[in-house]
């Protein structure tokens, strides 16, 4: 897996941008605001078919354009691989693999193994659970596409079911039949999908204990408790005790679409009683488990992002970072910052050659 060159037409602040690599290790160094994350938001898009920080396709567009181009030559599984992503507004968004339109977008998601570590992520930790879900789909999707596919399903079902209670309570009306019909869907899609996150999360949850230990020098125990309604009884008892509530609340209280993870350290939430430097390891610790869980599914290392991750922490841990990822034999690193010489110290150690890409003076 390896990006060899990437060329950029009004994605966000990037007018014209036009890079080739030819290096493991490369890195953009600037002041805020000049386009770094930008950069790697591209490469992003071009796995993942859309933007790591902003979900509308259409703020993605340049100011006073109309239109943004995205395309990366990579070299995958040893074969040459062209991928191109175009949007107009007012159009939908075109996938080309090697000149050819995707059909389904959703057929493109896996070709490109990569993960990202940003300060974005922290919105793992302070937003809600549907953040929370969202990474444990997107990594299991990334491997697994039978799984992505159910929850599309899956969350189709749950907008009908919730449409159809809300329109038994305006009209003042109910029919048993036709809701038992959205259940014996949610139950079908649904068991699937707790009984694959649960499976997920025994092995994942080992793996990013032992990164946080190792970027943490074993000073803080962490943990991560998975909770789902489906942990206490079956999907068909579960919607069938919670009917008369549904009803009066017009939406569906209960079922996988409500999972979420309990991030902990020293027994209490993280969120109300980690440090900045603690939650940034956390979070650091769960994306190396997903570049674990990558290498293992896939068969090969993804590309990694690394979008101002040294600020906030120590220059102990960020070698630590840089160390693990060499000892697991990373393919690429991208790597943002505002400061040269931190990433120079932060690289100091490593056995391959960083490129260095002044974004200021270039």
């Amino acid at each position: 897996m390896f990006l060899h060159s990437l060329k950029i037409d009004n994605y966000k602040n990037l007018e014209r941008f036009k890079l080739t690599f030819d290096k493991k290790i490369n890195c953009f160094i600037g002041k805020n605001g000049i386009g770094k994350t930008n950069i790697v938001d591209s490469i992003y898009h071009l796995a993942f078919t859309k933007s790591y920080f902003n979900p509308s396709t259409s703020q993605n567009v340049m100011s006073g354009s109309d239109y943004f181009s995205v395309i990366g030559e990579f070299n995958i599984n040893k074969r040459n691989e062209s991928i191109h992503c175009y949007y107009r507004i007012g159009e939908k968004k075109v996938i080309k693999r090697n000149g050819k339109i995707y059909k389904r977008i959703s057929d493109h998601i896996g070709l490109i193994n990569l993960i990202i570590i940003s300060p974005h992520d922290r919105n793992l930790i302070t937003e809600g659970s549907e953040m929370r879900r969202k990474f444990i789909d997107s990594v299991i999707g990334q491997v697994d596409k039978v799984y992505l596919q159910r929850v599309i399903d899956y969350n189709k079902v749950i907008t009908q079911r919730n449409s159809l209670l809300k329109y038994f309570f305006i009209n003042r009306k109910f029919d048993s039949d036709t809701v038992d019909s959205y259940d014996q869907q949610l139950i079908s899609i649904g068991t699937p999908i707790f009984k694959e996150r649960s499976r997920f999360m025994t092995s994942f949850i080992p793996i990013f204990k032992k990164y946080y230990y190792e970027i943490s020098s074993g000073n803080e125990s962490v943990d991560i408790n998975f909770k789902s309604d489906l942990n206490s009884g079956s999907f068909s008892e579960i919607l069938n005790d919670s009917l008369s509530k549904d009803r009066f609340l017009q939406y569906t209280s209960k079922g996988v679409h409500k999972d979420d993870l309990i991030f902990t350290i020293d027994g209490n939430k993280i969120k109300n009683f980690g440090s900045q430097g603690q939650q940034k390891s956390f979070l650091i610790a769960l994306k190396l488990a997903q570049f674990d869980y990558y290498k293992t599914k896939l068969g090969n290392s993804p590309i990694v992002l690394l979008d101002d991750i040294f600020d906030k922490l120590d220059q102990e841990r960020v070698r630590q970072i840089v160390e693990i990822l060499e000892n697991k034999d990373f393919s690429q690193i991208f790597i943002t910052d505002t400061h040269i010489e931190r990433v120079k110290d932060a690289l100091s150690k490593s056995k391959n050659k960083e490129e260095i890409f002044d974004l200021d003076n270039n």
